[in-house]
């Protein structure tokens, strides 16, 4: 079955604003048993709004409408939605109640402006909106289904799962998209594609995509599985790209590389310590990411310039006049003088040139280090990312935890 997600609002068509709505949406839909065809963004325009629900009831069988639903003059998908469906909108008594007794419970006096999201069109259910205040509404026309849901992620995911979700999988009829994930560093995207590409042109039943993200490279593969079917080709191709990239996948269950490093970690028994140069705290703000990551990471340091990687992490003024602050030598001296400073088990650290000056022929923007030690260990790493300031950054981050992933294997 085909489903359609239109989300409103004119902020989304700036370039401040991103539709997340819509990609969760499609990963539950898609788990529902329909098929996302078309998103579309629609500013808000009574008209505009019209003219694109129009089009998707003859071409859909679920809409989806996001955003939209909130107090203000701008707030139109109500409006438009019943002007299309040709029913009346009408203030209903018992939610406009409980708008005023949400308002009271929080100390406050309801505005006239929110008695609109009282506005229900006629022969719409209601959806309980148990973090908001604008309730939403399912509406079945003919031989569609609407869901009106709000626009802040909060309210919308909480709705729909509750709400909508169930209604859908009645609709899907248990029809699914199953899907297998593998997650790869240490290798380009054209790299992956050569050989994986060889294996997956063998099951052309199923979908490969391979996205490629700031430090690493995504292969999704998917296909329809009806009720009750048990997809093992996925299994199969699964596990035969798995062979063929080999190390290089560090996860098929959708951990990210920090929450793969900080398993090891913990079940090594093992801390880490991290200095940090030209990427300022990314590195060590990324394996706090983790929850429960206080079992294994001490700390980090901050170390941008050339006096506080001699105070803080003890690095020798010899080595930072003779070898320079990017280099191998001073990459492994942080991450030994961090891991003397907090008394972690593994010292790991970043010094490079994330630009855009600062280079020279003989080190250019990108070259980045990273050190690793632990307590009969030293080793570094060379690499030249290219891209902008934050990209360099960004991805020396996933360089550094891949090499300690790599320093606990």
């Amino acid at each position: 079955m085909k489903a359609e997600i239109i989300a409103v609002g004119s902020e989304m068509l700036t370039p401040d604003h991103v539709d997340t709505n819509s990609l969760f949406l499609t990963d539950r839909l898609n788990d529902a048993g329909f098929r996302v065809h078309l998103k579309t963004v629609v500013g808000d325009d009574e008209g505009e709004i019209a003219e694109v629900l129009q089009a998707a009831l003859q071409r859909s069988d679920l809409i989806i409408f996001s955003g939209g639903l909130g107090p203000t003059e701008d707030d139109l998908t109500r409006a438009a939605v019943a002007g299309v469906l040709g029913r009346k909108l009408s203030i209903r008594q018992d939610l406009l109640e409980a708008l005023r007794v949400r308002f009271a419970s929080r100390g406050y006096r309801m505005p006239s402006i929110n008695e609109r999201q009282a506005q229900v069109i006629e022969e719409a259910e209601i959806l309980e909106n148990s973090l908001g205040t604008a309730p939403g509404m399912w509406i079945e026309q003919k031989n569609v289904r609407i869901a009106l849901l709000p626009g802040p992620p909060r309210e919308l995911r909480s709705m729909f799962e509750s709400q909508v979700l169930p209604r859908a999988s009645r609709l899907g009829k248990g029809l699914r998209l199953a899907k297998r994930v593998l997650h790869v560093t240490g290798m380009t995207e054209s790299e992956v594609d050569s050989q994986a590409a060889p294996i997956y042109k063998s099951y052309p039943g199923v979908q490969t995509i391979i996205l490629a993200s700031p430090g690493h490279i995504t292969l999704k593969l998917s296909r329809w599985v009806e009720p009750g079917e048990n997809p093992t080709d996925l299994d199969e191709l699964a596990q035969a790209i798995g062979r063929a990239l080999g190390r290089a996948v560090f996860s098929t269950t959708g951990e990210q590389l920090e929450e793969v490093v900080g398993r090891m970690l913990s079940e090594s028994g093992r801390s880490v310590a991290v200095a940090e140069s030209c990427t300022a705290g990314m590195l060590g703000m990324r394996i706090t990411r983790v929850p429960g990551s206080s079992r294994y990471f001490l700390g980090g340091v901050v170390c941008y310039s050339n006096d506080a990687k001699r105070k803080l992490c003890d690095v020798s003024p010899d080595l930072l006049r003779d070898d320079g602050a990017v280099s191998p030598q001073v990459a492994t001296a942080l991450a030994q003088g961090v891991r003397k400073a907090l008394g972690s088990s593994i010292g790991l650290s970043i010094t490079g040139i994330a630009g855009p000056g600062g280079g020279t022929e003989q080190k250019p923007i990108g070259l980045v280090f990273v050190g690793l030690c632990d307590e009969g260990r030293s080793e570094h790493f060379k690499r030249i990312i290219p891209g902008d300031r934050e990209t360099v950054r960004e991805r020396t981050t996933y360089f550094a935890l891949s090499k300690l992933r790599d320093f606990l294997s």
